[in-house]
């Protein structure tokens, strides 16, 4: 029996979610007469309070179309150095979009509004503008932490001030509204735009979503298409997304404790020298230099067929999702303590 840790990209459909692909209405999503693309889009802004939507198929995609529709060429964006659109986007926001990137060093990659302030560029020609604010929540990098909501609306409030436009990557952002029991709706009202990702904890195999204002969205439906994110009858990938979000929402609360349960157990291990607190469904964890390092410690684990990813020399990373059943929960920690003889 394998146990994937690696991430919760790696799930698979079920049954009951292959049906709904295969029994969705189709049309043609570049003509914008996908009913099963249209219905996605319209349920998911109307969780966020929002306008209108663009369904894409990837998060990459999504923040890069934010990026584009929020900037200009020497513009500049905010954002913390452990965000997704710096580490993981391939630099597209420099070759897509031509803007360059202030790195924040904020607490497991949360920013707070004293930082974004005192970081905004002044108007000197030989300086980019400062034009957006870009958070992530829940944070990849930061071990899934998540933002409260005081300190969003802060930093809001100072976007606003300077006149600045306000994203939210929300690769997870399901997992961070289930730990923060935070209102869907509080954060449509807080960003301009926010781009959800499908395939994650939600379990589709494909696809995001950008919400934003209908303007907004119109603009960035032109985006998508010079972006090659063009679509034809791709409600039938938009199905597996709509049966996500209408029934695996409330599964996302098993992720969560089945990551405690791992990082109690590598916290009572010898050879972990440290485990980032666990918000949601991802575990971060250092181990011994004097054990192994990261990779070796990666091999071993594989070997005894757990998987999961190095992140650092010598740092991993656990993500538990859909398809990490109990027993296989159970193997994990059996190994996991295994190690510790």
């Amino acid at each position: 029996m394998i146990v994937d840790l690696r991430s919760d990209t790696v799930t698979q459909p079920s049954e009951a979610m292959k049906a709904a692909m295969f029994s969705a209405k189709l049309g043609d999503d570049v003509f914008a007469e996908d009913p099963t693309i249209i219905e996605l889009q319209e349920k998911c802004a109307d969780i966020f309070g929002m306008e209108a939507g663009l369904y894409c198929p990837s998060g990459t995609m999504t923040n890069q179309i934010a990026i584009k529709m929020h900037t200009q060429p020497l513009d500049e964006v905010i954002c913390d150095k452990l965000s997704h659109i710096y580490k993981y986007e391939n630099g597209a926001w420099a070759m897509q979009s031509g803007v360059s990137m202030k790195l924040l060093q904020g607490n497991r990659g949360r920013l707070n509004a004293e930082m974004v302030e005192a970081n905004i560029q002044p108007e000197y020609d030989w300086l980019p503008r400062t034009k957006l604010v870009s958070l992530e929540n829940t944070c990849n990098s930061g071990g899934g932490s998540c933002y409260d909501l005081q300190t969003l609306k802060e930093i809001k409030a100072v976007s606003q001030k300077h006149n600045l436009k306000f994203h939210l990557d929300g690769a997870r952002i399901f997992n961070a509204l289930t730990y923060s029991k935070i209102e869907a709706t509080e954060f449509g009202k807080l960003f301009d735009s926010i781009s959800i990702c499908l395939s994650k904890g939600l379990g589709a195999p494909v696809g995001s979503v950008l919400l934003g204002t209908k303007q907004d969205i119109k603009f960035a439906r032109r985006i998508r298409k010079a972006f090659g994110g063009g679509m034809r009858q791709s409600g039938i990938l938009a199905a597996a997304g709509l049966f996500a979000i209408e029934n695996n929402i409330n599964k996302l609360e098993e992720d969560h404790k089945k990551a405690k349960i791992l990082e109690d157990t590598l916290k009572s291990c010898y050879y972990i020298e440290n485990v980032l607190d666990v918000q949601t469904n991802i575990i971060i964890f250092d181990i011994r230099k004097d054990f192994m390092n990261a990779e070796s410690f990666v091999q071993k684990l594989g070997e005894l067929d757990i998987l999961c990813a190095p992140f650092d020399s010598q740092t991993v990373r656990f993500v538990t999702h859909l398809d990490v059943s109990n027993k296989q929960l159970e193997k994990a920690v059996k190994v996991l303590k295994s190690l510790d003889n």
